[in-house]
This record gives structure tokens, C-alpha cells and sequence, in this order.
């Protein structure tokens, strides 16, 4: 918003009346064709702005008298100011606003208003009276000279600023305002320029402030310096206090000395590789040099320390016998085949060669199959200590190589810590956990592992915080974790990665009756004789009490057992031997929290029973179909995943598609409804496996033939009716010798899966294999009776 009026005086000469916004300026005053920036914070003077950018920019600015007035009126502020132009606005998280402005020229306030929520000032510009040239050159030349003194002094003025300068000669007004705008002024001294409208008497009123501030200036830096010659005084003191130390070490009386000399004995006798023996030297000599309770020392006394305390060339011997570390493993694990053979690879290699790179494996597998006991006694059944380091939610890159020294409190990463707390450089070393590890603004702890576990880095592994290479080639590294998705694929590429698959009801049985029931007995403080445990009754617990791929929760139901059974017997004082039967099991663990899926009583159309994947495990999978009068829809229910809603829409399309060799009106999707349905609709399911049990109940129910009870089938299908092969088989199949199914249905493509599954399963399951959807409907669908 600006208003310009034209009005003549008396004489009949002409000024100009303006109106614009105002904003009041605290502790600061704004010179014409000055840019600066000016942060504004009251209500009233935020509104001024706005008005002022939907307008041409253009706004008043002027000085108030007091700062702290919050609401002021023309007596607060000074009459004389500056019409400047914004170039720019920022609004801040805070509320505030900042503007940067560009003065235009000096104005004289004639009144204020505040009509409108915002204050605005009716002002008029006003004219300087100039001096003669010779004046005029004298007054820059003079300015200048002082303006250059001060500058010389504090610094604090640019060179560049200089250049710019030169241009101004020509205007004395700018030139003036442009060098009191760089001075540290008072608001009132650079107010009184503003206001003097004689450039004369205005170059002699900033001379005289220029002098006033160079002299200011001068007995600042005077009283810096006697301060600073103090502070010499101190150092000084502090150099003597070291040269009557070196004397007294010379005499033998330097208290200090027991310590360095201890230092250097340790250091002596730690064998150390070049480098870092290199290192320790001249840090023990630069620590000789200082104050023995500054910060430094301290630092260097820690560093120190640490170097000499690391396991360099310190090993465990490994053990030679081949047998004996079998032996270990088998006593300590049941099963685990693949991970027991890799090792025993490494241990033959190892009595073969002296010197092999240590491997880096990765043991994948759901919770409580034994991954992190497993990497223990892989320890003992090498002869190496065992070290753990737990990853679960590390997030800062510094858990692993360690921070800088200049950080207070650094120390070196987890790596460099546990082999000095192990004390030997070739451990067995557990990342446990590996795949929960996280990224954040600190960095990404699982970059930072890539050198660690990279075999052909890690002889070289560098932590922030020691800066020597150390090498990790000797760590024999075992990883853990749950799921391999979520392990970046760099660092994966550098793991062998070994699957342990959740464990069979039979391994539980025979985990059950060798490892955990001895070890609760034990840890309760009963006898072998006080307890004994049927196989149908650990049978009872692991499928109606537990649904895992581990034991970890059979461990617990079975301590829960001996914990009441150890009850008992100290309230009747007397020990008698418990059997803990099929039957008992309820007595202990209450009612059973699973339960069995029943099979069908009898051959029924539209139910086919599949096969499914979870990590606990095999489970079986009721699939069900009706028909309805309709017009063709079809409606998939069970809380499926979009891959398992495709597979019906698949098996759906090939009975469309195959209609006339099925037997089928070929026009039945336009009379019918199709409904699919999975049980247990709680539970999310997805995958392809379940399309040709979909394709077989959507027969059955369109032919009325019914489909056997005792059959399960499993297998990817295709548009052309193709069988493909799926995941889980061993898991898939002891669940379906477990609910006591006698044919299982599979492609031809998973018969090499079948060698993973115990022989004796295998005997008891008919397995068929196919290639095609209608050799599956051969085997599963009962065949109609012949007309008598």
C-alpha cells in the first residue's frame, strides 16, 4: 500500500506526501541503499509486511526510542527514518518472519495511524544539503584514512568491501551511510546520523565515532594482551614445574617415573606388530611430555593401555582330532547335518594346511533351533574361546569401528572390545542376531561389517578409535539370524549361508528325551529316577501344547511339568517316582492350546485338504468350494494374499478352459456362483502351493465326485494345467504323517526334496508324483459308481 500527495508550500515550491506500512525497528537503524535483514516478530508488524508484498513492496522503517516497548506509539520512535524495499520473506518455524530489505531513502514521519490492524505512517522524503567538491574530497580522503586505521586493526572489515566503496566517491551521502552501516555504533549515534541531513556536518559527526571506536578498539586489544601475558606467565610456571621434574628423575626422585617405567616395561614385552609398536612409542613420549592430570594424558594413558592390551599375536591351539570334535558336536546338538558337516570341513582343512582364512557362516533358521548354542559348541569342538556380540537394534556405525579419539569418552568398537576381553585373537566369534540390525543419521553398522567379514579385507580391519590395522583373518565368524530378507545383499554375498530348518516332531521327541528333559531334571534339583517322561506323553506336548520350529517353548512346558512334579514331592516330603503320561500331561499344563485338525469322517464333494508352510512348521490346509445360482461370480475368502487369490482365479480359468474333458456344462460360469473358502480366516495365508487343491475342490463340487479323506496334495498350477514344484516339502510331509494323511499328492519336479525327509516317513506316506492337473484329478477324486 503506498499513497503519494503532492502538496505546495507557501513559496509555491512542491514536496511529496507519502504513505506506507510502517515496522519499528529494535536496536537497529537502517541506512538508505543498505541491504540487511530484519527479523519481525509482533503481530502488527507481520501484518505491515504482508500489506507491503501485496502492494509494490515498499515500507517505512524507523528506530523505536525503547525496545522493550511492546505497542509503540509516535512518542516511541524516533521521526526520522528510511523507506526501504523488501526483497524477500521468509516465514520461520517459529512464528517470526524475515525479511530482507534494501534501504531507498531518508523520510521524515508527519503521522501515525493505526486503522487498520497494522500500523502505517504519513511521511515525507527529505533533502540533504550537499558540499562543495573540494569540501568534499578532503571529507573522503579523511574518512577513509580513518575508516582504513580501524579496519587494520579489528579485522572485521572485508577487502572487498573496499572495492565496492570506490564506486561510491561520487556520492559522498552513500559513501557516508555506507561505511556507518559496517561500524559497531550505538543505535542512538547511528540514529544521530541518519537524521543529520548536511553531509558536511555528517562526515565530521562519523569521524569523530570512527576515532572514538579505533581508540576503544585499541585499549581492548591493551587489556587482551595483559591477560594474555598472564596466561604466559602460567605456561611458563608450567615449564619450569616439567624441567624440576626431569631433575628430580635425573636424581631418582620423580614419583611419576614408577608409572612410565612400568608402561615401557609392558610395552617391551608385548609383542606387537611394526606398526602399532611404532604408535605406542611416540604416544608414551608425547604422554612424557605433558601434565600428568590434563585431559590429554588422560586420553593417551587409555589409548595406550588399550594397544597393549590387545591380543595381537595371542592364540587358542586348535584341536587336531577329528573324532573327538564330532563327538562334541553330536553330543551337544541332535540333527543339524549340514552346519556339523561344514565345520568338520574346516577342521580337516585346517590339520591340512597351517595357515586358512577363517570362514564366515551364517546359520538362517526361525527362533529356537539351536543357531546360538550351536556357534558354543563349535568353540569347544575347535578348542578356541567363544565370544558373543549381541546385534539386535545396534544402529550406530561407531558399535563397530569404534569412535575417534577426539570424542570424550571414545572407546574402540565391539569387535576391538571382545577381543580384548576374550584375550585371544582366533576366538569363535557370534554376531548374533545380524538381520536386526538398523540404519540412522549415526550411519549404517551394517556397511561398517562388510570389511569385518569380508575375507580378503578383514586382514587389514582399521577401528576409529586404535587407527593400527588389525587382523581378523584368524576369527572363525558365525552369524545368526532369522530371516535372510532382511541382511543387505552386500554383506550377504560375503556369508555362507547355512539353512537350519524348524525340527521334525520326531528330532523333538529325540531332543526332548536326550537334551532337555536331563537338563530341567538337573536344574530343578531332581533324580533321573524322580521323573520319567512317556513318548506319547512328550508326543502330546509338542503337538497340543507348543506350535514352533524350535523347542524353545518345549523347553518351557517341560520345566513347567518337572517345577510342579519338584512341588509335589517337597510337600509330601518323599521321592517317588512320577511317570508323566498322554494322560497326566493335562494335570500339569492345563487344557491343551492347540488343537488337531480332525479329517473328514468320510469322502466329501468340494473339500480338499492341502498342504501349507509356516515357520513352525508343516500345516494342513482345508480348502473348501460351493456353488450357488448366479451369474458367474467368484469369491475367495480366508484372509488370502493377492499370489493365493491369483491361484484360484488360475484353477478356475482351467476348468473353464477344460470343461468338455471334465464333463462340465460348458456354460455353467454363467448360471453359477463359485465360492472358495480357507478356514481359520484369521490367519493370513498366502502362496501358490494351494492352486491345484483350489483346481480339485472346484471339480469335485461342479461334478458332484468326491474327494479321499486321507489324501493332501500340494503344487503350483498353471493355465495349461502344468504341475510346478513349491517349498517346505519336508515340513509339508510331516505334517501330513502327523495328522495321520496316507497319500500326498506332489509335483514330479520335488522328488530330489524327498531325500531331506526321514526314511521312515517316507514309508509311510504314499507320495505320487505328477507333471499334469489331470493326473491329479485321477488320483483324487473318488470315481463314480457304475449304474447298476
Amino acid at each position: 500500500m503506498i499513497n503519494i500527495s503532492r502538496l505546495f508550500n507557501q513559496d509555491g515550491s512542491e514536496h511529496i506526501q507519502k504513505t506506507l506500512p510502517l515496522v519499528p525497528l529494535r536496536d537497529m537503524v537502517l541506512f538508505p541503499f543498505v541491504t540487511t535483514s530484519v527479523f519481525v516478530g509482533r503481530e502488527k508488524s507481520i501484518k505491515s509486511l504482508s500489506e507491503a508484498m501485496a502492494g509494490d513492496k515498499k515500507i517505512f522503517l524507523t528506530t523505536q526510542k525503547d525496545p522493550e516497548v511492546l505497542k509503540p506509539t509516535i512518542q516511541d520512535i524516533f521521526q526520522v527514518g528510511t523507506e526501504a524495499k523488501i526483497t524477500q520473506l521468509l516465514r520461520l518455524p517459529d512464528g517470526t518472519v524475515k525479511a530482507l530489505v534494501e534501504g531507498c531513502c531518508r523520510g521524515k514521519i508527519i503521522k501515525l495511524s493505526d486503522e487498520r490492524g497494522f500500523l502505517t505512517v504519513e511521511f515525507m522524503p527529505v533533502q540533504e544539503t550537499s558540499m562543495p567538491e573540494a569540501i568534499s574530497k578532503a571529507a573522503l580522503r579523511t574518512v577513509l584514512e580513518a575508516f582504513e586505521n580501524y579496519a587494520s586493526l579489528s579485522g572485521a572489515v572485508s577487502k572487498s568491501f573496499f572495492k565496492n566503496l570506490e564506486i561510491l566517491e561520487a556520492d559522498p551521502s552513500r559513501y557516508a551511510d555506507a561505511i556507518a552501516a559496517q561500524l559497531p555504533f550505538k543505535v542512538t549515534d547511528k540514529q544521530q546520523l541518519l537524521e543529520c541531513m548536511d553531509i558536511e556536518k555528517r562526515f565530521y559527526l562519523l569521524l569523530k565515532l570512527i576515532q572514538q571506536e579505533t581508540e576503544v578498539f585499541t585499549m581492548s586489544q591493551k587489556i587482551k594482551g595483559r591477560v594474555k601475558e598472564q596466561m604466559e606467565k602460567l605456561q611458563k610456571r608450567h615449564y619450569l614445574t616439567e624441567q624440576m621434574r626431569a631433575i628430580k628423575k635425573e636424581m631418582g626422585e620423580d614419583g611419576e617415573s614408577g608409572e612410565y617405567a612400568e608402561l615401557e616395561t609392558r610395552i617391551r614385552k608385548k609383542r606387537l606388530p611394526k606398526e602399532a609398536a611404532g604408535v605406542v612409542r611416540r604416544e608414551l613420549e608425547k604422554l612424557k611430555m605433558m601434565a600428568p592430570m590434563s585431559s590429554e594424558a588422560t586420553v593417551i594413558r587409555n589409548y595406550i593401555d588399550w594397544m597393549i592390551s590387545l591380543p595381537w599375536f595371542r592364540k587358542n591351539r586348535p584341536k587336531n582330532d577329528l573324532a573327538a570334535s564330532e563327538s562334541i558336536l553330536d553330543q551337544d546338538h541332535y540333527g543339524l547335518k549340514k552346519p556339523k558337516e561344514r565345520i568338520l570341513e574346516y577342521l580337516a582343512v585346517q590339520m591340512l594346511v597351517k595357515k586358512i582364512k577363517g570362514p564366515i557362516l551364517c546359520l538362517v533358521g526361525p527362533p529356537g533351533v539351536g543357531k546360538t548354542s550351536l556357534a558354543r559348541s563349535v568353540a569347544s569342538a575347535t578348542g578356541r574361546s567363544f565370544a558373543r556380540i549381541s546385534l539386535g537394534g545396534v544402529r550406530d556405525e561407531a558399535e563397530i569401528r569404534g569412535h575417534r579419539r577426539t570424542y570424550v569418552g571414545a572407546m574402540p568398537g565391539k569387535l576391538i572390545q571382545t577381543l580384548k576381553k576374550v584375550g585371544y585373537s582366533n576366538p569363535v566369534l557370534c554376531l548374533d542376531e545380524i538381520d536386526k540390525m538398523t540404519a540412522d543419521f549415526r550411519g549404517d553398522p551394517s556397511s561398517a561389517l562388510l570389511e569385518a567379514l569380508d575375507p580378503e579385507q578383514n586382514r587389514h580391519f582399521n577401528d576409529h578409535y586404535i587407527e593400527v590395522d588389525y587382523d581378523l583373518s584368524d576369527i572363525l565368524f558365525i552369524t545368526t539370524a532369522n530371516t535372510l530378507f532382511d541382511i543387505p545383499a552386500p554383506l550377504r554375498d560375503r556369508m555362507e549361508v547355512i539353512q537350519l530348518p524348524g525340527y521334525t516332531e520326531y528330532e523333538k521327541t529325540q531332543i526332548a528325551k536326550i537334551f532337555l528333559i536331563p537338563k530341567q531334571i538337573r536344574e530343578n534339583g531332581l533324580e533321573p529316577t524322580d521323573v520319567t517322561f512317556s513318548d506319547n506323553a512328550i508326543q502330546t506336548i509338542i503337538r497340543r501344547f507348543t506350535r514352533e520350529a524350535g523347542v524353545r517353548n518345549l523347553e518351557r512346558e517341560i520345566s513347567s511339568v518337572i517345577r510342579k512334579i519338584a512341588t509335589q514331592i517337597v510337600r509330601s516330603r518323599e521321592r517317588k517316582g512320577y511317570s508323566v503320561s498322554t494322560v497326566s500331561v493335562p494335570k500339569y499344563l492345563g487344557q491343551p492350546k492347540f488343537r488337531d485338525k480332525p479329517l473328514e469322517v468320510e469322502d466329501k464333494t468340494g473339500i480338499v485338504t492341502g498342504l501349507a508352510w509356516t515357520q513352525a512348521g508343516g500345516e494342513l490346509l482345508t480348502i473348501e468350494a460351493v456353488t450357488m445360482p448366479g451369474k458367474g461370480r467368484i469369491m475367495v475368502t480366508g484372509k488370502l494374499g493377492d499370489v493365493m487369490k491369483e491361484s484360484s482365479q488360475a484353477a478356475v480359468s482351467y476348468v473353464r478352459s477344460r470343461s468338455n474333458d471334465l464333463d462340465i456344462h460348458e456354460d455353467f460360469y454363467k448360471t453359477l456362483d463359485i465360492h472358495i473358502h480357507v478356514p481359520e480366516g484369521a490367519i493370513p495365508k498366502d502362496g501358490p502351493s494351494a492352486g491345484i487343491a483350489m483346481c480339485t475342490a472346484v471339480v469335485s463340487i461342479l461334478t458332484g465326485r468326491p474327494v479321499y479323506r486321507n489324501m493332501a496334495m500340494t503344487g503350483e498350477i498353471t493355465l495349461r494345467g502344468r504341475v510346478l514344484p513349491i517349498g517346505g516339502v519336508k515340513e509339508k510331509l510331516l505334517a501330513a504323517h502327523t495328522h495321520g494323511i496316507r497319500k500326498v499328492v506332489m509335483s514330479a519336479e520335488n522328488k530330489k526334496d524327498i531325500q531331506e525327509v526321514p526314511r521312515s516317513i517316507q514309508k509311510q506316506l504314499e507320495i505320487i508324483f505328477v507333471d499334469d492337473m489331470s493326473q491329479v484329478l485321477t488320483h483324487a477324486l473318488v470315481e463314480p459308481a457304475e449304474p447298476a
